[in-house]
């Protein structure tokens, strides 16, 4: 089978491997979509903070399911599916207390082991999800929307909240999408014009915040809000800035989320945190139930995911995907390889 390899920043391969044998309780899957995450673009570009080489991408993906023993869950060779890429120890504190998403010795695919970007993986099974007859390509897509759904709702978005989401990239907007799904008032900030563009006359969202610095993105917040800053800030870069953008932005009283991951120290008085009152919330990975509620919202056509993606590739053409990419990240939201040509 076709592997695709980031064996160094920089240089991605295709290998030819053998392919996988299943194991008892594990399932053989064919990919059929895969997404090119911002960790994978990271590790490409050699700043992604948990990277290592040589190392197979891909967390967020979709398969049809070719081999899987007898089980409970009505699952059957030929069903299309999406995985929970997270791989928990089971033993750690936050294991025991419920809190796999947050596991002390988490491993995700793509990132502290190789990922699904090859022709065949094997999976446990009980990290498989019934696609319930949403397209493939759409599958491939619901993992990166659970990681920005968690965020939503670390914070409790609710009806009426005006809510700021930071960053226009994948996660960006479908944290925009999340919020809005919740009946949030939506606007979205990033310094690229064109995914300004895209994301709210794609999505409707309620608008937009071109954040070239600190004082227009101060001016736009407190017109928007009428002086009041936002009930809800989300911060979807993983850069020191864009946290400090969060913080000034949101209310007192409001709720901060943290989903961006970045390598970079910020300094800043953190008395502010006090004197707004603030509620600060880390959001890592996510949880079954995330899958869960969002295969069936899409099912019921309340987000239409697959406008996300804007440039789709085949296998053979990896090394294209990952350069084009990131020389064009401040155009290119969602890229897809399809794994079926």
């Amino acid at each position: 089978m076709k592997t695709i390899l980031i064996k160094e920043p920089g240089k991605v391969v295709i290998e030819e491997r053998e392919k996988p044998v299943r194991k008892p309780g594990e399932v053989l899957l064919k990919i059929l979509y895969g997404g090119i995450c911002g960790s994978d673009l990271g590790t490409y570009r050699g700043t992604f903070a948990y990277a290592s080489y040589p190392k197979i991408p891909g967390h967020e993906f979709s398969g049809e399911i070719i081999e899987i023993d007898e089980n409970d869950r009505g699952l059957k060779p030929g069903m299309v599916v999406t995985v929970n890429p997270y791989f928990n120890d089971g033993t750690c504190y936050s294991c025991q207390r419920g809190l796999l998403n947050c596991c002390e010795h988490n491993e995700t695919m793509g990132a502290q082991r190789d990922g699904a970007f090859s022709e065949y993986v094997t999976v446990p099974i009980e990290r498989v999800y019934d696609g319930k007859g949403l397209p493939a390509k759409t599958l491939a897509l619901i993992e990166p929307f659970c990681i920005s759904w968690h965020g939503v709702s670390r914070a409790n978005v609710k009806e009426g909240d005006k809510v700021l989401v930071v960053g226009a990239g994948t996660i960006g907007v479908l944290a925009a999408n999340a919020a809005k799904a919740r009946g949030a008032e939506v606007y979205i900030a990033d310094i690229a014009k064109e995914k300004l563009d895209y994301a709210v006359n794609t999505f409707h969202l309620n608008g937009a915040i071109l954040n070239t610095s600190a004082e227009i993105l101060e001016e736009e917040v407190r017109r928007i809000t009428n002086g009041n800053g936002f009930d809800v800030t989300i911060e979807a870069v993983g850069l020191p800035s864009t946290f400090q953008n969060c913080i000034d932005a949101a209310a007192y009283g409001g709720r901060v989320v943290l989903i961006g991951v970045g390598k970079k120290n910020l300094d800043f008085n953190f008395t502010i945190i006090q004197k707004k009152e603030l509620n600060i919330f880390g959001s890592r990975n996510a949880l079954k139930k995330d899958f869960l509620e969002l295969i069936d919202l899409v099912k019921a056509g309340k987000v239409d995911l697959e406008k996300i993606v804007t440039n789709t590739y085949k296998l053979d053409d990896a090394q294209k995907a990952f350069k084009e990419f990131s020389e064009n990240a401040g155009s290119m939201l969602k890229v897809v390889i399809d794994f079926t040509k």
